[in-house]
């Protein structure tokens, strides 16, 4: 069963021990955006669908890209789980690619929040790219696939769990804000999912050792 406690939409609401929380911010664009350019260095980059990614490369791009950040939405998900997930037919995934090496992931959902809808629901470089023109190549194939064919609406969401800089760019990509969330949950460095190192933007505090 799930655990609830009353929030204070007008204050501070205290977590049980364990628990972080983070802002969601949800955006979306509801008409095709207009082409734009290549950014410099796109030559040296690839962007490929992967029909079926394996849960190796999957997990290590998802890790690189986002450990710095603490995601871990697909870090606590099991094999069996990923897996289906990766499977369904309504799921694309695109890697970004410089010199054979995946730097860049999109993962499209599409219908997902209604049938002329798609979701970009995992989009990111690695650090190293970031500041490259990486995000806005792998952004521009992004919304080029997700407005084939009958779209609607594109949306995402970003977070306190990540860049600083990413609502600006989705901002700057065309999106708008439309929704905040908060989202609660066990810290996934408490259970090793992910590193104690991960997200260190985010205070790490052990139940077991707090005074």
């Amino acid at each position: 069963m799930t655990e609830t406690i009353a929030l204070d939409l007008d204050g501070y609401t205290d977590l049980p021990p364990g628990r972080i929380a983070n802002v969601v911010t949800y955006l979306e664009m509801t008409e095709r955006p207009a082409p734009s350019a290549e950014p410099d260095g796109a030559g040296n980059r690839t962007v490929r669908r992967v029909e079926k990614p394996d849960l190796d490369s999957y997990r290590d791009l998802y890790r690189r890209i986002g450990t710095d950040w603490l995601w871990f939405s697909r870090a606590v998900m099991s094999d069996d789980e990923l897996r289906a997930l990766l499977a369904k037919p309504t799921t694309e995934i695109h890697f970004l690619e410089q010199d054979g090496v995946p730097i860049g992931l999109a993962e499209l959902h599409h219908g997902e929040g209604g049938p002329a809808n798609v979701e970009i629901a995992m989009f990111g470089v690695v650090p190293k790219a970031t500041g490259t023109g990486a995000a806005r190549q792998l952004m521009n194939a992004a919304l080029a696939v997700a407005w084939d064919g009958g779209t609607e609406r594109v949306w995402l969401h970003t977070c306190s769990f990540d860049h600083p800089a990413a609502l600006r760019f989705y901002r700057r990509s065309g999106f708008a804000p439309f929704k905040f969330a908060i989202e609660v949950s066990t810290d996934p460095r408490l259970d090793g999912h992910l590193p104690r190192s991960a997200g260190p933007h985010v205070a790490l505090i052990d139940p077991d050792t707090a005074g």
